[in-house]
């Protein structure tokens, strides 16, 4: 199983729909101060079910969402999508590709979970990633200025 792409919209800083594609196992994400690294990193803990706005680096859960910029208007849900290959079936689900889905609704703050579109709570994706080495803590993240 590996990670195939992240589909972002309206997160944090990803304010139009944004298409991550990954040929192979993710082994890193570097590029240059603002690029956004920090944010798809952010993007994966949440979908995997990230509870505490601290670790998302906010003060609320809608700090999520695109809040507008000098150019651009601040925008009303934020919608990530983690893409991933099951053709091994690691995930225990009868599917040869998995979506996983978490959207968030400024208006109300109100979130909705997917699993290959279908609705369905938190629980259930927590469920399916359980004892697969994926979660919101399985990420291993290693700052600049600490590789030579």
């Amino acid at each position: 199983m590996f990670l195939k792409r992240i589909e972002l919209e309206g997160f944090k800083s990803f304010a139009d729909r944004s298409v991550i594609h990954f040929d192979d196992d993710v082994v890193g994400i570097v590029g240059p101060n603002g690029c956004g690294k920090s944010n798809i990193n952010d993007a994966i803990r949440w979908v995997l079910g990230e509870q505490s706005v601290k670790s998302l680096r906010g003060n609320s859960m809608s700090d999520v969402i695109f809040n507008g910029s000098m150019d651009r208007r601040k925008v009303n849900t934020a919608s990530v999508t983690l893409v991933f290959d099951n053709s091994q079936h690691l995930l225990h689900i009868d599917y040869d590709e998995v979506e996983i889905t978490r959207k968030l609704h400024r208006q109300n703050g109100e979130a909705e979970y997917y699993i290959n579109k279908t609705p369905c709570r938190l629980k259930d994706i927590t469920s399916l990633v359980m004892d697969t080495g994926l979660g919101k803590d399985s990420l291993s993240i290693i700052s600049q200025g600490n590789i030579s």
